[in-house]
């Protein structure tokens, strides 16, 4: 659903219009509506900010230019008044040197911010299992951890930390191991 809509439905559910009424100003069946509202628990979600530490699209935009002007990392972070570290992993989190692109960091970097985020083991099926497995012969997570490094070593999407495991079995609204 897009913004748009969003905001049409939270302009009549605060003036407690029927649900009827706001399903036909969206266009979308009831149940669209309700689904919405009923995943929100009723209350609107305060608009997502950005962290006044975060890099910006101006910033990045002197990212790029300064790439193509053949800057060094150091050079570009000083013109920013930033920490190099900070430019580097920006331009490595986003394509390299050769090709970074302000506006798709940007939209990548508001992504990658999204909360909350959903636990590596309940979106991994395979590797949830593996790690079910070895949990029930007692393994431990550094263990376990340790064992997919050395049976995956190819394989990103099949390792898991010890912390994601710890985070999985101690935090209780995750539930994957109960």
């Amino acid at each position: 659903m897009n913004d748009k809509r969003k905001a049409i439905i939270w302009k009549l559910w605060i003036k407690a219009t029927p649900m009827i009424e706001i399903s036909r100003a969206i266009g979308k069946p009831h149940s669209t509506a309700s689904s919405y509202l009923r995943y929100q628990g009723g209350s609107q979600p305060s608009p997502r900010t950005r962290s006044p530490i975060t890099l910006t699209l101006v910033e990045r935009e002197e990212i790029s230019r300064g790439l193509t002007a053949n800057h060094g990392v150091r050079k570009v972070a000083s013109l920013l008044n930033r920490n190099p570290s900070t430019i580097s992993r920006e331009i490595n989190r986003n394509g390299g040197v050769s090709k970074y692109r302000a506006t798709e960091a940007e939209i990548a970097a508001w992504k990658r911010a999204k909360r909350p985020k959903r636990c590596l083991l309940s979106e991994n099926f395979k590797l949830k299992e593996l790690v079910t497995d070895k949990l029930s012969q007692n393994w431990s997570p550094e263990q376990i951890s340790g064992s997919l490094r050395f049976a995956y070593p190819d394989n990103e999407s099949m390792r898991v930390s010890h912390e994601t495991i710890y985070k999985s079995l101690f935090i209780q609204n995750r539930g994957l191991f109960l």
